[in-house]
């Protein structure tokens, strides 16, 4: 949701044409037979202005009738999908089982919502997030974090098909020809993190490093929503924008903070990163577009 509120800002400072967007499918999931992706939805909606403002997720005015008769069958529901909602992950279902890349669907259905930006799933191999718990099995990320509300504590992550899942080409070469690239302030192991483990990703990074930015999701010790600051206390690192920096040291030129949080401006720079210290709570449109232009200036976009 912190990089769907940053993209929202984003379009509103640069021509949406211009945007790529690299999306996480490692919390792809099947419910109810139905292949969904939340990331890649959440950020489709809100690139074409539908999103629920309220939820941060799915449509915009949404009823959930079909949920509740599913119920019957199934029994009491944990994770949300939304009368309108069904329809886009029944055209995906319906389009990957004829042998369709997800690539390919993601932006059949982009175009249909008259997107305008590029949204690009991370690979079109099947990559799975597990979250292990202190004394339980690991389990889907989205039962840790839906249905079990993110409580337990984490004692690793678990990519499953990493090692195997290829960048979508069109990553890369987005990475090598963008104006510049800004990872967005999501959490650095969940969202974020299956991108960077992808074959060649961080390479790439590593070699745009001064045009990359990097946003921190930590304000003040804590996320604004998200267990980003639970998985960095429960793995055993620093709960501040230091700690996610740390992080990002090898792959981002510059680190971007709120200005809660000014007193790691030194030691985030120690690592060898340009560190900017600004109002990174995006509690508004305005407020994103505001953030977007702070960033877009340092990087001198």
């Amino acid at each position: 949701m912190g990089a769907a509120k940053f993209i929202r800002g984003l379009v509103r400072r640069i021509d949406p044409e211009r945007l790529t967007v690299v999306v996480n499918t490692g919390d792809d999931d099947t419910f109810y037979g139905l292949h969904v992706s939340p990331d890649i939805d959440t950020v489709t909606y809100t690139l074409a202005g539908v999103v629920s403002r309220a939820q941060g997720w799915g449509l915009d005015g949404e009823s959930f009738n079909v949920l509740g008769a599913l119920a019957r069958f199934y029994g009491r529901p944990w994770f949300g999908l939304g009368d309108r909602d069904l329809a886009t992950h029944l055209y995906r279902t319906e389009r990957m089982r004829r042998g369709i890349s997800l690539s390919r669907i993601t932006a059949e259905i982009a175009g249909a919502f008259a997107v305008k930006s590029r949204i690009i799933p991370m690979t079109d191999d099947r990559v799975r997030t597990f979250v292990k718990l202190r004394g339980r099995r690991a389990i889907p990320f989205q039962e840790y974090f839906v249905r079990g509300r993110a409580r337990g504590t984490v004692e690793r992550i678990e990519l499953r098909g990493i090692g195997a899942a290829r960048p979508n080409p069109a990553v890369l070469r987005a990475i090598r020809k963008s104006a510049a690239v800004i990872l967005a302030p999501s959490n650095p192991f969940v969202s974020l993190g299956p991108i960077l483990k992808l074959t060649g990703v961080r390479a790439a990074l590593r070699r745009a490093k001064p045009r990359v930015a990097a946003i921190s999701p930590i304000v003040g010790g804590k996320t604004i929503k998200g267990p980003a600051d639970k998985m960095l206390r429960s793995l055993g690192m620093e709960v501040s924008p230091l700690g996610v920096a740390r992080l990002y040291r090898d792959i981002a030129g510059l680190f971007v903070l709120d200005n809660a949080d000014r007193r790691y401006l030194e030691s985030i720079q120690r690592l060898g990163m340009r560190a900017l210290a600004t109002d990174t709570i995006m509690s508004t449109p305005e407020r994103a577009a505001a953030l977007a232009e702070v960033v877009l200036q340092a990087l001198a976009v």
